[in-house]
């Protein structure tokens, strides 16, 4: 569930710009790579955006030295092996390194903005600063990217049981991704954040998933139209997290960057807002309350099963689970005991 280099730029532009040219005082600066993933490299947008976060960092004593990775996987070796001291990858990919923060992706487990906010103000505390360390690694940061949803070629296919034997374009190094797509019955296409697109465009996938801010610069529509459409529910909840060698930087290093991140909020989620807005009414496909339900069902079976399998946290799905029954009591889910 990744977006494409303009989406990136969009969405990571204002939540790291604003902050003023400061320098740390009373303490010496310490310099620390800081290992980001860009498909386009150095001149790549997501790379460009992340330099705005030096000025802040350089307030608190740390100088980052910012280094391009085109290849995700190779990003997230190379910060295990100790090459890097930061690194930014996506929250599927991030979810070796934390299963706490790797589960807010969680298929169903958040359904709205506003679960998504209380979620990101609740690790943002102090208090919580434990669940986002294991052994020597923590999440400093966690970026909204927006609801993933499923992008149809056909928009008969509206049900869960209509998904099966169909061809779905799934990031197969995606535990969760690949068990919800077989669960339902349908054909796992491996697929990536370069090819993705390409792959539901020509018509090599009948379904993909995505963020809505994708739409437009990944060309979504060309695959969407003339017979498709953007099945308006919301199957997840996409994260992009920074993830530090805790022993490398200070110790509130952490805290500060969480809260900042928290900061930029507000700009990232009306470039979301805007993102949905602007995709044609008539695109959005609006299921029927049964349907809804049926989807509720199904995702909260496979988030049982990969949390008994040891792909989820159970203690983050607990959390999520008394946020959306916090939002809306009236969920099925709400009067049953707990995951």
């Amino acid at each position: 569930m990744q977006l494409g280099k303009r989406a990136l730029a969009a969405l990571g532009l204002t939540l790291w710009l604003g902050a003023g040219l400061v320098h740390a005082t009373n303490a010496e600066v310490i310099k620390r790579s800081f290992c980001v993933f860009d498909p386009v490299g150095s001149n790549g947008p997501l790379f460009n955006v992340m330099k705005s976060v030096r000025p802040t960092a350089l307030g608190w004593g740390v100088d980052l030295d910012l280094r391009a990775y085109t290849d995700e996987k190779i990003a997230s070796e190379d910060f295990k092996a100790g090459q890097c001291d930061s690194v930014l990858l996506t929250g599927t990919r991030a979810r070796e390194y934390n299963q706490f923060t790797g589960s807010i992706e969680a298929l169903g487990a958040l359904t709205s903005e506003a679960q998504m906010r209380i979620l990101l103000q609740t690790l943002a505390q102090p208090s919580a600063a434990s669940l986002l360390q294991k052994d020597n690694y923590e999440v400093v940061g966690i970026l909204p990217a927006g609801s993933i949803y499923l992008f149809i070629r056909d928009r008969n296919v509206d049900t869960v049981e209509e998904l099966q034997g169909k061809k779905i374009a799934t990031l197969d190094y995606d535990n969760a991704a690949v068990t919800m797509v077989r669960h339902v019955g349908a054909s796992v296409v491996g697929a990536n954040s370069a090819n993705f697109a390409g792959k539901f465009n020509n018509g090599s996938v009948d379904l993909a998933y995505a963020p809505a801010v994708a739409y437009q610069p990944l060309e979504l529509y060309k695959g969407v139209n003339p017979d498709g459409g953007i099945y308006q529910y919301r199957l997840a909840q996409m994260t992009f997290q920074m993830i530090d060698h805790r022993d490398r930087f200070p110790d509130d290093y952490g805290d500060r960057m969480r809260a900042y991140a928290l900061s930029r909020v507000d700009e990232a989620y009306g470039l979301i807002r805007q993102a949905e807005k602007d995709i044609p009414a008539s695109t959005w496909m609006h299921p029927t309350q049964q349907q809804v339900a049926d989807y509720d069902r199904m995702l909260g079976e496979v988030r049982v099963s990969l949390r008994d399998a040891g792909t989820y946290d159970a203690r983050a799905l607990k959390l999520m689970r008394a946020i959306r029954c916090k939002d809306d009591a009236t969920r099925a889910e709400c009067a049953l005991a707990a995951e």
